[in-house]
């Protein structure tokens, strides 16, 4: 009868020669004494088990089949993906409001450079300037290696820096909920997605919070915030249209008009505001402006005045959003106390 002789299958995943070979030296020196034919299978059980052992005490990294951490898909606000190898560590921001957010999430050390206005927090003060929104300085970007590029959408660097193969992340959130999801999507860019859910958690609550001190008799009062004197004015679609909705006014710019739409000031006229908000050097010169004097809210004084480093919260849609809340609250506690009776 004809013997079958088997042959031992080949192993997919086995590792590397060289990774086996100080083990495999020890398993096939044959023991003194050990009988060729008929005891064959005691040897050979013997170092099977031995191969066994050898195996688990190799690293896991001389596995062919071993595999690096997943990579980190990222949708931005194009609804383009962009996919990141590992975590990223040396991030250039082209825009406070994602420079602000990062440094929410604790992660200040991995920027390497931001744009000409970021101010908040301290740290980023020294940081390297790379330009603006129109004119990113591209080459001292590439100088400095960066892993990922944060930009407004409308940013003409995105793709000159995609094209030289520097993923860019496209974000510039226009309202409450984008907001959020540029929190969520830079905090997964970092690899701190629990962080980017308390830190939007944490942003809600105090929004809340401050809602709560609103005054109840300016509560659904009707309210204009100017954000530049030509006038644009912030409308209901707008971040900080929802965030005065939040706190329970009532904005004289309706949706249709858009996010941050350019009036007629007869339009501001017509609607006579219960209460203005600016910036302070604005406000204070709106009486001037003609036919303002007429608006009662300049009259009785039911005004917001902004200083700079405050107004940066209110126009900045990032985390500090909820500082502005509690700045616009404090305010409307004044205006109730200045109201006579």
């Amino acid at each position: 009868m004809t013997r079958r002789r088997l042959r031992p299958r080949r192993s997919a995943a086995l590792p590397s020669a060289g990774a086996l070979r100080p083990c495999a030296a020890g398993v096939v020196q044959r023991a003194p004494g050990v009988v060729r034919r008929g005891a064959l299978a005691v040897p050979l059980a013997l170092a099977l088990a031995l191969l066994a052992l050898c195996l688990l005490l190799v690293p896991r990294a001389a596995w062919p089949d071993a595999r690096a951490p997943s990579a980190l898909r990222l949708v931005d606000a194009r609804g383009r993906t962009v996919v990141l190898a590992a975590p990223a560590e040396r991030i250039v921001s082209l825009l406070p409001s994602l420079t602000e957010t990062v440094c929410a999430l604790d992660a200040c050390d991995r920027l390497v450079a931001v744009d000409r206005y970021a101010d908040w927090p301290q740290q980023v003060r020294a940081l390297p300037r790379v330009g603006g929104l129109e004119d990113t300085q591209i080459e001292r970007v590439m100088a400095l290696r960066p892993d990922l590029v944060l930009a407004a959408r409308s940013s003409r660097a995105i793709d000159r820096l995609e094209a030289l193969g520097i993923p860019v992340l496209a974000l510039g959130p226009q309202n409450l909920r984008q907001m959020h999801e540029a929190i969520a999507t830079l905090a997964q860019a970092l690899g701190r997605p629990a962080a980017g859910r308390r830190l939007s958690a944490q942003v809600d609550e105090r929004i809340a919070a401050a809602a709560a001190r609103v005054p109840p008799a300016l509560r659904g009062r009707s309210v204009y915030l100017e954000v530049a004197s030509t006038p644009f004015a912030a409308g209901e679609a707008s971040f900080d249209g929802e965030l005065l909705a939040r706190l329970g006014l009532a904005n004289i710019v309706p949706a249709a008009l858009g996010a941050f739409p350019q009036l007629n000031p007869e339009f501001v006229l017509r609607a006579q505001p219960y209460i203005v908000m600016g910036m302070a050097a604005a406000v204070a010169a709106m009486p001037g402006r003609p036919g303002w004097s007429t608006l009662d809210a300049l009259r009785a004084r039911r005004v917001c005045g902004f200083d700079a480093p405050t107004w940066d919260t209110l126009v900045r849609p990032g985390p500090r959003l909820a500082d502005a809340a509690e700045a616009v609250a404090d305010c409307l506690a004044a205006i109730a106390r200045r109201a006579p009776g």
